[in-house]
């Protein structure tokens, strides 16, 4: 604003527009090293106290999922798989009912495709 000459402007802004650029090529590479840098350490290495409880809850919830995953085998309706979903707390349970509602949904389709037609035609 100090100057008149409009081209010492536009040398002005298209420095100021470089340093912006320069700056946020600046931020996105620390983002990107923050992002994939390795943990400082492992986390068995941090929490090692912990670590045995840790591994002993992970091995019951694998064997409950497992247990959820023969219950819902047993299920043949949409709708209590439905209601079990809304139920369900665990990101892992949610993805287990998801998978056993997309198979009933295709085997339903499947059965439809492969069953006569209702309407005969004329």
């Amino acid at each position: 604003e100090a100057t008149l000459d409009l081209a010492e402007r536009r040398r002005i802004r298209s420095a100021i527009r470089e340093l912006q650029r320069q700056e946020l090529e600046r931020d996105e590479e620390a983002l990107a090293s923050k992002r994939f840098r390795p943990e400082r350490g492992s986390h068995r290495q941090d929490d090692k106290e912990n670590w045995p409880r840790s591994r002993h809850l992970e091995e019951e919830q694998q064997m409950a999922l497992a247990a959820l995953s023969q219950q819902l085998e047993a299920i043949t309706d949409v709708e209590e798989l439905t209601k079990l979903l809304r139920a369900a707390g665990e990101y892992e349970e949610r993805k287990l009912i998801r998978a056993a509602i997309r198979k009933l949904r295709a085997e339903e389709i499947e059965g439809e495709a492969l069953s006569p037609h209702r309407y005969p035609r004329e």
